[in-house]
Formats: structure tokens, C-alpha cells, sequence
């Protein structure tokens, strides 16, 4: 991974930090279209870690997501003429939503450009909660593509351009999570685990917690694959990624906002990185054991907690979980990331002698009692000796495969093993 450009703070011609009277004046606008969602304690969390967790429930949300606050606090502080005139926003997910319910809610037009690839599912909810006050434009193959037509937009038709995170407005929006929590909460909180995308909603939240309960530990937690505000924060810098993993769709971006940079600097506490197969792994134990739905930015603050387990023993500690808006088709993809993570489902390459019985021996010698073949691709080549075979293997135990490629071996079979050659392995599975 390799960073594209560097920027620096001159994106802004100004600083900027939120005020608490401003945002107190967000939660007031907010009171009139949203209910104060839950933090409850999780029992299963807080056995495991010997802590007392709770879960600010952003996933309850009308529209699924903490966006909502942010989209909604921008739109209202507009003016008449504004309003008049519209919005245009770029978004492939949640901000697109929440702009979509907060024109419908306020009446006025709104156009929402979404990339091409955009899942029919996601354009189906935007359009349910625009109704007939937005017009979804499909554009391009990117959220770049779509980005560049809002702003073109902006500039023929004078519309306003409602920034998904890098604007005042916004941040004291997603700043009220931070409000509502002190508000509920009746212990000391000494840590919040928090997701960050472009860093509207860790740097409003820090930033009112860093006003009212300055010793309470601010952890901002990023996808592995796109580590964009912690790379920025090492630099010292804005430092936009050339390539970025995708797949934890509300928390990846390229380029964190300046804005949001320039706050996170003064209220993160300490950055953690997830690999996208623990995220997997948490959003199915969610489910599983407290029947909770998030989507793969929702899961992300509770799965860095794994990192941070000695540190935590013994204190309160808040989770964010950002939203719900998960795509049910991404479940077999869920299932197999998470199941790769944690070293329970293995690819190979086996060369096969051609002759009969050769699979029957495979199954019967190499696999153990609790081995599952799982995927299998053969073609038989009759002009050699040797067959080559695409296998999948799923195991009970981690610890299991050290003996499965130890009888492989014994019993004479070639084998390449895919899981270590992700570009082989992601053409193939």
C-alpha cells in the first residue's frame, strides 16, 4: 500500500474545532426528527473481557447509521434561498441515506449521485427514504466518479454539496453520539472505541469528550486494508492511498477530511488497525450471540477490542456501533472471510495420480474425522500422469492443519497451497 499525494492543512483556509454550545444546538435540531438511541451494557462482551462494555446502539438509527445526525444538522443550518435551490451530495451508502430522509423530512429537493456499482439494494433504500424529494443519478464505476458529477452539479446549477464528513456542520452532528452517551451513561467512561471512515464521527464525539470527560481515552479504530487516518497521523499530514480494501465499505476511504484531521490530531488517544477477517468474524458472533445486525463498519470498534484486552480489564468502556445497513447477499463472503481469519478453511492445488480410487484415498488417508471438503474443482487430462485439482478444506480446529498437510505428504501427494498466494488464490475462489 502506497500512499498517492500528500496535502496539508491549506485545504482549509482556517482551523476549526467544535464548540460544545454548537453542538448542544445540534442535539436540539436533531431532538425533533431522531429518539436518543441505546447504550445498553453487553453481558457477553463484558464477561469475555472482564469489563464493563456497553454498546451505543447507532445501528437503531431510522436509517440504520449515525449518519443521519451529521446530514441532517448540515441541511438544517442552510438557508432559505439554499434550501430553494437544493442539495447534491456523492455517497454510496449511509450518508446517501441519511441525506435522502433528511429531504424528505424537510421537503426540499435533493439529487444523490451514486457510483454505477452502487448494490441495487442500497439505491432501493435511498430512493424509500427520499421518496419523491430525491432523484438518484447512477455515474461511473467509482465513488470519485460520482464525487466529480455532484460537484459539476453544484457549480451549473448553484446547488449546495452536503460533504459526508469533512464539514462543521456535520461534525457537531455526528458530535451528538459523544452528548448522548455522557447523558446515559452513570459510570465514568474511561474508554470509547469508535469506527473511522473519512473521521466526521470520531473527531465530533472526541471533541465534545475531550470538553466534558477529558480523561475518558479516545481508540479510533480503521480497517486494516485502508489505514488512511492512521497513516495520516503518523505523517503528520493528510496522505491520500493510492489503493485501498473496500470491503468494510463505511470505514474505507482514500483521503480522511482536513477538518477531520486537523480535530483528531488533538482528541485520538491511540489508533488501532483490524484485519477485514476479524471484522468478519465479530459480525457473525453478533449475530449469533446477541442477535445483532451490523454491517462491517458497525463491527469494527468491538473487534479491535481483542487488541486492546489487558488494558481494558476491570474498566467502562463504550463501543460505537455505526450501523446496520448490511447487504444480506455479503453473507457468504462474511462467512468465508472470517472463516480464512481464523485459519479454519485452507485452499489447495492437489496433483492427482489419474487413476481410480485416487480421490477415495485422499479422503480416506489425509482428511481427519472432523476435516469437510468444501470446495472441489477437477478436470481430468487423460495425456498425463497427474491431475491437478482445486480443493477447499475446512477444519473444526485451527490447530488441525499442521497434521492435514503432514499426512498430505505422508500419502504422497503434491500440493500447493493456496491461502498464502492472494493472487492466485483471488482468481481462483
Amino acid at each position: 500500500m502506497k500512499p498517492r499525494s500528500k496535502t496539508t492543512k491549506a485545504d482549509n483556509a482556517q482551523s476549526y474545532y467544535p464548540k460544545v454550545e454548537d453542538i448542544i444546538a445540534a442535539k436540539q435540531t436533531l431532538n425533533k426528527i431522531l429518539e436518543t438511541t441505546p447504550l445498553n451494557r453487553n453481558l457477553n462482551l463484558s464477561n469475555k473481557y472482564n469489563a464493563n462494555i456497553m454498546l451505543k446502539r447507532e445501528d437503531l438509527q431510522n436509517v440504520r447509521s449515525y449518519k443521519i445526525r451529521g446530514a441532517y444538522n448540515k441541511i438544517k443550518s442552510l438557508s432559505e434561498a439554499e434550501l430553494n435551490v437544493g442539495i447534491v451530495c456523492a455517497s454510496a451508502g449511509n450518508h446517501a441515506q441519511g441525506v435522502a430522509y433528511s429531504c424528505q423530512t424537510l421537503g426540499i429537493d435533493g439529487i444523490i449521485y451514486m457510483p454505477s456499482t452502487t448494490p441495487k439494494q442500497k439505491v432501493n433504500q435511498v430512493k424509500m427514504f427520499g421518496q419523491d424529494n430525491v432523484q438518484v443519478v447512477l455515474i461511473g464505476d467509482t465513488y470519485d466518479d460520482a464525487y466529480d458529477a455532484a460537484m459539476e452539479d453544484c457549480q451549473q446549477r448553484g446547488r449546495t454539496f452536503i460533504h459526508p464528513f469533512d464539514d462543521p456542520k456535520i461534525i457537531e452532528g455526528q458530535a451528538t453520539v459523544g452528548l448522548e452517551i455522557l447523558e446515559q451513561s452513570k459510570e465514568k467512561i474511561d474508554y470509547i472505541f469508535a469506527p473511522i471512515g473519512g473521521g466526521g464521527l470520531i473527531s465530533g464525539l472526541g471533541s465534545y469528550f475531550k470538553n466534558m470527560s477529558p480523561d475518558t481515552k479516545i481508540i479510533g479504530v480503521e480497517p486494516e486494508g485502508a489505514p488512511a487516518m492512521d497513516w495520516s497521523l503518523r505523517a503528520g499530514e493528510v496522505i491520500e492511498l493510492e489503493e485501498i480494501d473496500k470491503f468494510v465499505d463505511g470505514a474505507s476511504v482514500q483521503k480522511v477530511g482536513s477538518y477531520t484531521f486537523d480535530i483528531c490530531q488533538k482528541v485520538i488517544d491511540k489508533m488501532l488497525l483490524v484485519p477485514e477477517g476479524k471484522v468478519c468474524t465479530k459480525i457473525l458472533e453478533l449475530y449469533n450471540f446477541d442477535a445483532i445486525v451490523v454491517e462491517p463498519a458497525g463491527a469494527l470498534s468491538i473487534a479491535a477490542l481483542d487488541l486492546y484486552a489487558d488494558e481494558i480489564k476491570g474498566k467502562n468502556v463504550v463501543c460505537i456501533l455505526s450501523g446496520s445497513n448490511n447487504d444480506i447477499t455479503r453473507t457468504e463472503e462474511i462467512k468465508e472471510r472470517s472463516l480464512l481469519y481464523e485459519g479454519l478453511k485452507h485452499y489447495f492445488i492437489v496433483r492427482f495420480p489419474q487413476r481410480a480410487g485416487a480421490l477415495r484415498d485422499f479422503v480416506d488417508q489425509v482428511l481427519g474425522p472432523g476435516d469437510d471438503i468444501t470446495h472441489f474443482e477437477y478436470r481430468k487430462k487423460t495425456s498425463r500422469e497427474k491431475g491437478p485439482a482445486l480443493i477447499g478444506v475446512e477444519l473444526q480446529k485451527k490447530e488441525d492443519f499442521d497434521g492435514l498437510i503432514e499426512r498430505m505428504e505422508a500419502n504422497g501427494f503434491v500440493v500447493e497451497y493456496l491461502n498464502e498466494r492472494p493472487d492466485l488464490f483471488q482468481y481462483l475462489i
